[in-house]
């Protein structure tokens, strides 16, 4: 099939604002008649369903935690962009476009990412409005700070706690439609799979992971807002629970998976500290802020660092190697993920790791300290020759910015981070691939909305930090909407659709078939030995660098672990009831197939971009090397039976209001 993006005729900056003035709109009263499902309850879903119910549809929202404040969302620590120019430094709409457009390594839909911009703005008032507690200024005027891939500062802040608060906000717009009655909320389901009926989605299959029920639920329409799938790599900054399921079981169902190769690697994680770990650490980019990140100059102080003779404290300024800040002097710190955390990868390779397993640098707010507490003692007329006055000042300026995060370090690592340096490492992160939607976020399956980070549509080949939350905010709160309402125009007469039908007990079949079949297997090892197996092929050979050879290991590696996976997993307990090793064998029977898919896209695109990089296709400074001849396209996969059939799709990318350039951020 051909891809239809629908993307509106003229202009960039007058596209969404000409769409929303003529597309279909549901009247107040035929709302009611009408049922929308939402699966996951983060940023975007929980936006999506308390806009929706607000409205007057009738929401059906799911998650797999046992509340909706408990979604992921709830981790993201840094920050939520908008172009309001409140610094006066020359933000703008544009810029905020173009930014996310260059940062994206020119991999993304132009339109879409203009909209996301325009909406910023918004997003901002309403979270104000919601009693956010985003930080403020000494006047009072809210704060903004800097983040990776801009020169401006336009990232709005909650100290290092965004995430959560903005999902409270989120949260208690839900609860007030919950109260009303316009979301029946299901805590603890899981989506299964996807009821298509003539052609479109009209409901799902859910287990009710309390109770081991295997339910039927339909609606007009059926929203995905389920997250990423970073936990292919097994490790990862992702909750432990956080999965691909709902995305991948609609792919399943004829919902093109976009891009799957495009996964953050992000450069501020606390480093593995052996194979115990399910789940690895974020330190959120906002400390990039402040903090200077380096390594040794010299090998031999390297060495001694790893094996305990020396400290960093003790190395001076002329023996450290901040080599961000030497390889790009124009954004320093602040270069894109993708950039930092490839510059780590490549100090740490060459022999200049500080950790005992020799994956780590050094992120170091001495020079911080030092600058804020200076400042203070000037503004508090106090004593400038008194060093430690100046430490202690400056060290609580610091602790008001990012007290939670050095905490959050110091009870992890065991290290005061305001006296020595933290140590970080690049760690899987978000992934901008996903379900390939139109303009309206609709996939290829009518009726079937993807939403937030499931969908591919804003960040290209690289997400800018602080973009996550606003891209969720954005499709939940002033996108969708919107566009669904477009869709369900047509249906205000159809009246319920019933879950007595073929299509259905077909469905619900086949999520019974899967679960007999796990529990009749009876094997030898758990599910965690096969997700541990499937996340080193992964981290080894689709990880921060890639290659033609490692790829089609990893394909033909990945393809006899799945085999393996489902003659010899053992899942204890039983199916009727709270089995917790059932669910993650679902989750990790999806991942077996995606991992595969991801590895297949990645050998497939012969260039370098953003967060896929290629060792065959880098310049000779080791960065990312397009191929804009042949690889501007979104790569939209088709499900065939097996991830080693999938058809490839091709959505080519038109840049009308950016320069293609190789990006420079030096």
């Amino acid at each position: 099939m051909a891809l239809d993006s629908k993307i509106p005729n003229g202009p960039i900056a007058d596209k969404w604002t000409n769409y929303k003035d003529h597309i279909n709109l549901v009247n107040p009263a035929n709302k009611r008649n009408l049922d929308v499902i939402v699966v996951g309850t983060g940023l975007a879903g929980g936006s999506a369903a308390a806009t929706l119910a607000e409205l007057g549809y009738n929401v059906k929202a799911f998650c797999f935690q046992d509340s909706p404040r408990r979604a992921h969302s709830i981790a993201a620590q840094g920050g939520i962009n908008a172009a309001k120019n409140y610094q006066g430094d020359g933000d703008s709409t544009f810029r905020l476009f173009y930014d996310t457009v260059k940062g994206g390594d020119y991999r993304a839909r132009e339109a879409n990412v203009h909209r996301l911009a325009e909406v910023s703005t918004n997003i901002i008032d309403q979270c104000v409005a919601q009693g956010v507690p985003l930080a403020r200024e000494y006047g009072g005027l809210l704060d903004n700070r800097s983040f990776g891939g801009a020169l401006v500062s336009r990232t709005f802040y909650a100290r290092g706690q965004t995430g959560q608060q903005l999902l409270l906000g989120a949260y208690s717009a839900m609860n007030r439609q919950i109260g009303r009655g316009k979301i029946k909320m299901h805590n603890r389901h899981e989506m299964l799979d996807l009821v298509i009926v003539n052609g479109k989605a009209r409901g799902i299959i859910a287990r009710n992971l309390i109770t081991g029920e295997i339910e039927r639920h339909s609606a007009h329409a059926v929203v995905i807002a389920s997250g990423g799938y970073g936990n292919v790599f097994f490790l990862s900054t992702n909750a432990m629970g956080s999965n691909a399921t709902a995305a991948w079981k609609i792919h399943k169902k004829g919902a093109f998976f976009a891009n799957p190769c495009y996964t953050q690697i992000h450069p501020t994680c606390i480093p593995v500290s052996g194979d115990h770990q399910s789940k690895l650490t974020l330190m959120s980019e906002s400390l990039r802020n402040d903090g200077r990140i380096w390594v040794p100059a010299k090998l031999e102080d390297a060495q001694a660092i790893r094996d305990g003779k020396k400290k960093p404290t003790e190395l001076t300024e002329a023996e450290r190697d901040y080599y961000l800040e030497r390889r790009y002097p124009a954004f320093g710190n602040l270069v894109p993920r993708d950039v930092a955390s490839r510059a780590a990868k490549e100090r740490c390779d060459a022999g200049y790791g500080v950790n005992k397993t020799g994956e780590a640098v050094y992120l170091d707010f001495a020079a911080a300290i030092q600058r804020y507490g200076k400042e203070q003692v000037l503004i508090r007329h106090l004593d400038a020759n008194d060093k430690e006055l100046i430490i202690k000042l400056g060290t609580e300026v610091v602790s008001n910015k990012y007290g939670n995060l050095f905490q959050m370090y110091y009870k992890i690592v065991d290290e005061d981070p305001y006296k020595t340096p933290m140590m970080i490492y690049p760690a899987v992160h978000y992934t901008m691939g996903g379900t390939w939607v139109d303009y309206n976020l609709q996939t290829t399956i009518p009726g079937c909305f993807s939403i937030g980070e499931s969908n591919f549509s804003d960040h290209g080949a690289n997400r800018l930090g602080a973009s996550a939350l606003m891209q969720g905010l954005a499709d939940g709160y002033f996108v969708l909407p919107y566009t669904i309402g477009d869709y369900l125009s047509p249906d205000i007469k159809m009246g319920p659709i019933s879950t007595d039908t073929p299509e259905f007990a077909a469905a619900e079949k086949n999520v019974k078939d899967q679960i007999e079949r796990f529990m009749n297997t009876n094997g030898t090892h758990s599910v965690d030995y096969f997700h541990r197996k499937l996340g080193k092929i992964m981290w080894d050979k689709v990880g921060m660098a890639r290659n033609e050879k490692g790829l089609n290991e990893a394909i033909a590696e990945i393809a006899a672990l799945r085999e393996e996976f489902y003659k010899d997993v053992k899942i204890p307990g039983v199916a009727n009831g709270f089995n917790q090793e059932l669910e993650k064998a679902t989750r990790v029977a999806d991942f077996l197939e995606l991992g595969e898919l991801f590895a297949k896209d990645a050998l497939h695109r012969n260039e370098s971009c953003g967060g896929h990089f290629r060792e065959e296709y880098q310049t000779p400074e080791g960065e990312a090397q397009r191929d804009d001849e042949n690889f501007a396209y979104v790569a939209a996969w088709e499900y065939t039976g097996k991830p080693s059939d999938a058809v490839l799709h091709k959505e080519p990318l038109v840049f009308d209001n950016v320069k293609l350039v190789q990006r420079n951020y030096k």
